[in-house]
């Protein structure tokens, strides 16, 4: 009998077929605080990175774009705004307690028309071949099981000249970031999890996951791997997170 595939959890070595149920309970945990703690946690600044991801997909008028692992629906909100009433937004995650979150925020926006809610799991989109202009996905690869299957599939559904913008933390490269990054990934964020969402393990999870993510340039090689064409990243805040964009010609 083989071994059973295994991968990392976090720190942890866990089957495979375990990853995204353990994944689902952490964000089932926090969904109900997942804003105020990104706020937190991130000074604000998670505001500032995700204008960035979105001003780099160049969004037009009347275009269909996929959101995904659009959790809470703050990257939906500006996107159907940008695409207006002719276009579409598809805000899809594979957690029910996120897209929950998500379909509350864009209803109380008063977005309505031009957004649909779709649960799916990003290695296995259920949507049809060159259907959307652009995707894309916000602090969620680095908790997908197969990201080789995820970036596959996003190739698949995209528009020949559509493009990916995958906004992730990655590598600090600021000399002398690293040593403070961990100090505070390490120690700060299990205790504002603790004191806030009543959950310092699922923020533990949240500073390991982010070590075990591939670097900029590791990314950008499975992102090429998948057919992505004219691959680029741009490094934000000291490279604490990295925006990669790549292409489907």
């Amino acid at each position: 009998m083989s071994e059973q595939e295994t991968t990392h959890f976090g720190f942890e070595q866990v089957a495979v077929d375990d990853k995204a149920r353990k994944v689902a309970e952490v964000f089932h945990s926090v969904a109900s605080r997942y804003d105020l703690m990104n706020d937190l946690m991130s000074c604000g600044v998670h505001r500032l990175w995700k204008r960035f991801a979105i001003n780099l997909v160049g969004v037009r008028r009347g275009d269909r774009v996929l959101d995904l692992a659009g959790g809470t629906g703050d990257l939906s909100v500006r996107l159907a705004r940008l695409v207006g009433p002719k276009g579409c937004v598809v805000l899809s995650d594979i957690n029910a307690s996120m897209l929950g979150e998500g379909r509350r925020r864009l209803l109380d926006e008063g977005i309505v028309g031009n957004v649909a809610f779709v649960q799916a799991d990003a290695e296995r989109l259920p949507f049809p071949d060159n259907h959307f202009d652009a995707i894309t996905i916000a602090f969620g690869l680095r908790n997908v099981t197969r990201k080789e299957a995820a970036l596959a599939s996003m190739w698949r559904v995209l528009k020949p000249g559509g493009r990916l913008v995958v906004l992730e933390f990655s590598k600090p490269v600021l000399p002398g970031l690293a040593p403070v990054y961990d100090v505070y990934s390490f120690r700060v964020l299990p205790l504002l999890g603790k004191l806030v969402a009543d959950d310092a393990a699922s923020y533990r999870y949240l500073a390991e996951s982010i070590r075990m993510h591939p670097d900029q340039d590791t990314l950008k090689g499975l992102l090429e791997q998948a057919g992505f064409e004219g691959v680029e990243y741009f490094n934000l805040t000291g490279g604490i997170v990295a925006a990669h964009r790549g292409y489907k010609f």
